[in-house]
């Protein structure tokens, strides 16, 4: 069941004004603009009026800005206390202009929008409750407000007066999924809306249906979401944590993450864990994919260690944990993995510290910074090294592996061959021209071989026996 909140303090207001808008429709009579929208199963075709913008509410429950809500605790507080409030209202006005990823910026597509609105006007009509709660349409009441301010009419098609939180959510997810919608849900806010269809136990096949997208997809999100809550109550330190916000920006590293992760884990859940741990150190130090990715279990093992104080190290050896209310313990994690999560939690609790708008003391913020410029600088030198390593093992296989394309080749040949017998189709001159050309490469391919190769096998025998004589 959808989240309620009540209602506006102009809701009555707002109840008669929208009821005299639409009998005076009905008396006009003649053409009548119309909103069709997902309703109860059904498909509702709603009429267009027009109401001051002034008189309209943003929506408290709207999934565009569900992360960024979170990102000024004392504000966000106050918005789940009264949502209604003009506080909370102007503070839900700011959310709806700024960057996703980044609540100081006005986004660009704000002032795009703005300036579309200034030129052509409104093209398409908002939606609203009986109350004038805003369901659909926040961002242009914004964009009005701003060019025009409270008085200017913004047309609105209007809900059926049994509309309740459960269809604002429901409506709010189903036009936002409309191909023409200008402006998509956030990163976060798209897992944020998928894991509250799932807690109202929604199947996740209709999920998928809804989001135009996979069950599989789903319960990555899933995943991916689970993931972001447990580093943000991994990051608390000295009254600090860091939000959601944090992470709108990593959406294909944790997607990445997630796949590696579920392949290591059905092979070795231990080498899963660590894995994740080194992958999020180096996404939360803001390392681009293309260096994350080739992060695998072994990474600290082979790299950090040598550029990290022993303090930062554990013991070999592994911890026990007690099993509450039955007096015993288990074996804990191993100490690699056990230093692994230390390094993120280190990296988490300097960037709590050190996020803009953190309460802490200007000096603690300092210390947080250097701390994460010199992880920053052993995790970039630590890549290096596995990016010079990654790169002579590339070269050491690229021989290999080029050998192997060629030997499936020669094999469809072999199938092309049959079939072509078959069909008494085969060109036998350029057939004859093409095996002496594979002979020419192989007598050069014996010739380097026996230059490089230092203690022949089988293969590379068979190889220099038969080609390598020639020249």
């Amino acid at each position: 069941m959808a989240k309620g909140y009540g209602l506006p303090p102009g809701a009555e207001e707002n109840r008669a004004l929208v009821r005299s808008r639409l009998e005076e429709i009905a008396v006009a009579g003649g053409p009548r603009e119309t909103f069709t929208v997902e309703w109860r199963g059904g498909s509702e075709h709603l009429e267009v009026i027009q109401m001051p913008v002034g008189n309209l509410y943003y929506n408290p429950a709207t999934h565009r800005i569900r992360a960024q809500a979170g990102h000024d605790p004392k504000q966000a507080e106050a918005l789940a206390g009264d949502p209604w409030s003009s506080d909370s209202q102007a503070y839900l006005d700011r959310l709806l202009q700024v960057l996703p990823a980044d609540p100081a910026r006005t986004d660009p597509e704000f002032d795009e929008l703005t300036a579309s609105l200034k030129e052509y006007g409104q093209t398409d009509p908002g939606l609203i409750t009986h109350e004038g709660i805003l369901v659909n349409g926040n961002t242009r009441r914004a964009g009005l407000m701003q060019l025009y301010g409270p008085n200017h009419a913004m047309r609105v098609a209007v809900l059926p007066p049994s509309c309740d939180w459960q269809d604002i959510a429901a409506i709010e997810l189903s036009l936002q999924l409309r191909k023409e919608h200008r402006r998509d849900y956030s990163y976060i806010n798209r897992l944020l809306a998928v894991q509250e269809l799932v807690d109202q136990g929604t199947p996740l096949a209709v999920i998928a249906a809804t989001f135009r997208t996979t069950a599989e997809r789903c319960r990555q999100d899933q995943w991916v979401l689970a993931c972001i809550q447990s580093l943000i109550e991994r990051s608390k330190t000295a009254g600090e944590q860091l939000s959601l916000v944090a992470f709108e920006d990593h959406a294909e590293k944790f997607r990445e993450l997630q796949r590696a992760y579920a392949k290591q884990y059905a092979v070795n859940p231990e080498k899963a864990e660590l894995l994740l741990e080194n992958r999020l150190a180096a996404i939360l130090l803001g390392f681009a994919k293309t260096d994350v990715r080739f992060i695998d279990h072994d990474f600290a093992g082979l790299y950090l260690p040598k550029k990290m104080s022993a303090s930062e190290v554990p013991a070999e050896t592994s911890a026990t944990v007690a099993i509450p209310g039955l007096g015993r313990a288990v074996k804990g994690p191993s100490a690699p993995l056990s230093a692994a999560k230390a390094l993120t939690d280190s990296v988490l609790h300097a960037r709590a510290v050190s996020q803009p708008g953190s309460a802490a003391s200007p000096e603690a913020a300092t210390q947080a910074q250097i701390e994460i410029r010199r992880l920053g600088a052993a995790m970039d030198e630590a890549i290096a090294s596995l990016g010079r390593d990654a790169r002579i093992k590339k070269r050491k296989q690229a021989a290999p592996a080029r050998l192997a394309d060629a030997s499936r080749d020669i094999e469809q040949c072999v199938t092309d061959l049959v079939m072509s017998r078959a069909q008494r189709s085969l060109d036998e001159e350029s057939f004859d021209d093409a095996v002496a050309d594979l002979r020419q490469k192989l007598e050069k391919l014996a010739i380097e071989a026996r230059r490089t190769v230092q203690h022949p096998g089988d293969g590379v025998a068979w190889l220099l026996e038969t080609f390598g004589k020639a020249r």
